[in-house]
């Protein structure tokens, strides 16, 4: 593990390296799947089911070696095929066996996967937790407005999306937080129609999540992961009805179906792999900053964790700090290859120096353990959430605190917000007419409209005072 986090200094060749890979990661992409599709292919002849081998046979036959042509084929046959092709994918890349009734989980279903859950836990979830998260959101409604004019008003409605999907991911973890995170922003923005999409196997993997859908009264629930769950849900099948939104995290695959279908379906962003940035100094507690670098880096093997001081001493403590808290982490390996490769310590010359690269980075989560963490806390401009002081740890963020834990990645930080309740309601606009008030604005519209060499525009206006 010693050689698993690095420290580097601001120029150095390393450095230069570290920020090129960076870099590389934040603009994501394309990948190569390498030998996994052989190993799919073969699984699949190894069920000895003809039409399934057919259409694995079907599936690969002449695609690209990348990720975005997998994800484009998953999309065209979704398109033409609807459940059988969502069915088809999710035995071909999950391995497991959907029979189209089971696609959509029922209330026995959840009742069967919440069994033998924590009920401690649950109720914590549901006691405290969730009336948490709830008061927060509860702060980010937005009225609908008007102002009078003339007779006539102009304004804004408010308006709830319809139909919207929340993708909880799966994978090397499940993840009930993200279902409680996106639910919440969605019921109190009023969204009339709420499903679940996730993998095949996470209801079976947690009982919490199966009782807390439960709690949540969501009733649409989807066993259904990747990328055939974006194209199902963004395009329509015989058992998915078409949504307005998909909202929350997911692998490459979920990353690159969103992005390939937005504008037929609304997205809350491009998201990539998980990060933070963790600014600290001579004074802060090297074990706290050590813990909550360990914490970003279990998440995959491509999480980032980056401290930045302006303490070469400090950033040696920290370093041994991981060594020791690492060895005994069930998901070392995972920490460790994130480390290795999207994990360091910077040593710059000031800490304003130190505040100024964190705006660079723009990360998704953004921790500030310096002496004077307030106000430093205050000069920074980018980042996705930011935690102010010991007693803030992103862990908090991500469970309870209040704010949503679905934040925006790779540097999108500075022009895009954390998920809200804003991002599940459109501003309609509403032009209220009268005469008074279109003829007191008549000849300034008719002018720019023939400005604009639009005669048809003009006479519009025209028409209703002759």
């Amino acid at each position: 593990m010693s050689e698993s986090l690095k420290l580097f200094e601001i120029g150095s060749e390393e450095f230069e390296a570290f920020q090129s890979r960076l870099a590389s990661r934040n603009e994501g992409g394309d990948i190569s799947l390498g030998g996994k599709p052989t190993e799919l292919m073969q699984r699949a002849r190894d069920t000895g089911d003809t039409e399934f081998i057919q259409f694995a046979e079907a599936f690969y036959e002449g695609l690209p070696n990348s990720a975005l042509a997998t994800v484009e084929r998953v999309i065209e046959r979704v398109r033409e095929q609807g459940d059988e092709a969502v069915r088809q994918c999710a035995r071909l890349f999950d391995g497991e066996e959907l029979p189209t009734n089971r696609i959509q989980a029922n209330k026995l279903d959840l009742m069967k996967g919440a069994d033998g859950v924590d009920e401690a836990l649950l109720k914590h979830c549901t006691d405290e937790i969730l009336p948490r998260l709830r008061k927060f959101h509860e702060k980010q409604k937005l009225e609908s407005w008007q102002i009078d004019d003339n007779g006539g008003s102009v304004g804004v409605r408010m308006q709830p999306l319809r139909r919207v999907a929340l993708y909880v991911p799966g994978g090397t973890a499940t993840y009930p937080s993200t279902l409680m995170m996106t639910a919440v922003a969605a019921q109190t923005a009023g969204v009339e129609e709420i499903c679940v999409l996730t993998p095949p196997e996470n209801l079976e993997k947690s009982p919490l999540l199966c009782a807390l859908i439960d709690h949540l009264g969501i009733e649409e629930v989807f066993r259904v992961g990747g990328a055939q769950a974006v194209a199902a849900a963004a395009i329509g099948t015989e058992k998915i009805a078409r949504v307005d939104k998909i909202v929350g995290p997911g692998n490459i695959f979920v990353a690159i179906a969103k992005q390939l279908l937005s504008g037929r379906v609304g997205i809350d962003g491009f998201a990539g792999p998980s990060e933070i940035v963790v600014l600290f100094d001579d004074s802060t507690d090297p074990a706290i900053v050590a813990a909550d670098m360990l914490a970003q880096a279990e998440h995959d093997v491509h999480a980032a964790a980056i401290g930045i001081t302006d303490s070469a001493e400090a950033a040696e403590k920290v370093k041994a700090e991981v060594e020791k808290q690492v060895a005994d982490l069930p998901r070392k390996e995972i920490v460790e290859a994130s480390l290795a490769h999207y994990g360091g310590i910077l040593t710059v010359p000031s800490k304003g120096f130190a505040i100024r690269f964190a705006d660079s980075i723009a990360p998704e989560h953004c921790e500030v353990l310096t002496s004077d963490a307030e106000n430093d806390a205050k000069q920074l401009r980018n980042a996705g959430a930011i935690f102010v002081g010991p007693y803030a740890p992103e862990a908090f963020g991500d469970y309870n605190a209040g704010p949503n834990h679905v934040l925006p990645t790779a540097g999108s930080a500075r022009w895009a917000s954390a998920l809200g309740v804003n991002d599940f309601v459109r501003q309609v606009s509403i032009i209220r007419g009268s005469k008074e008030l279109l003829e007191a604005n008549k000849d300034a519209a008719v002018k720019l409209a023939r400005s604009e060499e639009l005669e048809a525009h003009a006479r519009s206006v025209e028409q209703r005072f002759k």
